[in-house]
């Protein structure tokens, strides 16, 4: 998977180098990237030694049940915010035992937008034991390119924080 001038695996294997010089391990949380983060991951040959799992909850009731999202916050900012991103990551990060967790959540299309959050709307978090951090973007184009544009969104944030 190739989005624009990003190359998906080669971004993917700069976060696994990282991981694997700090003997970290990683574990996502996805909602509208529906797999994609966690396949990017995986696809790379000797992925278990960084990659422990991960989750894909899609709707708001599998982000309580399952990762814990409080039911304020989907109530309050909604499923794509930065409250919620920050709560997948550091769930799925406890839950998993990982030393990183990232999160995904957005409007990829072609409904389900609205004037505050339009299509293209992508949330996506990284948390650590001592740290984290959410960055929002709104991505042009087509559901699928919204989707590969949040997987490079989110393994770029995630680079930045196990190379920082």
């Amino acid at each position: 998977m190739a989005t624009d001038t990003v190359d998906v695996g080669a971004l993917a294997r700069r976060l696994f180098d990282a991981l694997e010089s700090r003997g970290a391990t990683v574990a996502v949380a996805e909602s509208c990237t529906g797999g994609m983060l966690g396949a990017a991951l995986t696809d790379l040959a000797g992925s278990s030694a960084f990659f422990v799992g991960g989750v894909i909850a899609y709707s708001n009731a599998a982000k309580q049940a399952v990762l814990g999202v409080a039911r304020a916050t989907i109530d309050g900012a909604g499923a794509v915010s930065e409250q919620c991103v920050l709560e997948m990551a550091a769930a799925v990060r406890q839950r998993f035992g990982a030393d990183v967790g990232i999160a995904v959540s957005g409007i990829a299309g072609p409904g389900g937008g609205t004037d505050a959050k339009p299509v293209g709307t992508v949330w996506v978090a990284v948390a650590t034991n001592d740290r984290s951090a959410a960055e929002h973007r709104v991505h042009p184009g087509r559901r699928s390119e919204v989707r590969e544009r949040a997987v490079v969104q989110a393994l770029t944030l995630a680079l930045e924080y196990a190379s920082g």
